[in-house]
C-alpha cells in the first residue's frame, strides 16, 4: 500500500511540474476537463463517452512522455545533435498521431450525434 502512495504522489509530482512547465501539457489538461462534459453531451452511449475522455487522455498520456524525452535530451547536452534531433522529432510525431486519434474518436463521436454515422 505504502508504494502505491509513493507512486501516486510521484505521479502527481510529475503532472505539476509538467503543467506547470509546458504549455501543451496545459492545453491537454484543459480539454481534458472540458472533454467530460461534453462526452457527456455528445457521447450516445456511456461506451462512447468513455471513449472520448480516454482518447483525450491517451494525448495526454503520449505528451508526457513527449516532454520527459525533450527534458532529459535537454539536460544530456544543449549542443545540437543531430541523433537527440530525431529522437524529439519521433516524440513530437508521438504526440502528432495520439492527436490523430483523440480527433478521429471525437469526429466519429459527433458524426453520430448529429445522425450522419
Amino acid at each position: 500500500m505504502w508504494r502505491l502512495w509513493r507512486a501516486s504522489v510521484n505521479s502527481w509530482h510529475g503532472l505539476a511540474f509538467a503543467a506547470r512547465s509546458e504549455r501543451a501539457v496545459r492545453e491537454e489538461l484543459a480539454a481534458l476537463i472540458l472533454s467530460v462534459p461534453l462526452a457527456w453531451l455528445i457521447g450516445t452511449t456511456p461506451a462512447r463517452r468513455a471513449e472520448m475522455v480516454a482518447a483525450i487522455l491517451l494525448l495526454l498520456a503520449v505528451e508526457l512522455l513527449n516532454t520527459a524525452i525533450e527534458k532529459l535530451a535537454d539536460r544530456l547536452t544543449t549542443d545540437h545533435d543531430p541523433q537527440i534531433g530525431r529522437v524529439k522529432d519521433l516524440a513530437s510525431a508521438a504526440v502528432g498521431v495520439a492527436l490523430l486519434i483523440a480527433a478521429l474518436v471525437w469526429l466519429l463521436a459527433l458524426a453520430e450525434w448529429l445522425g450522419w454515422a
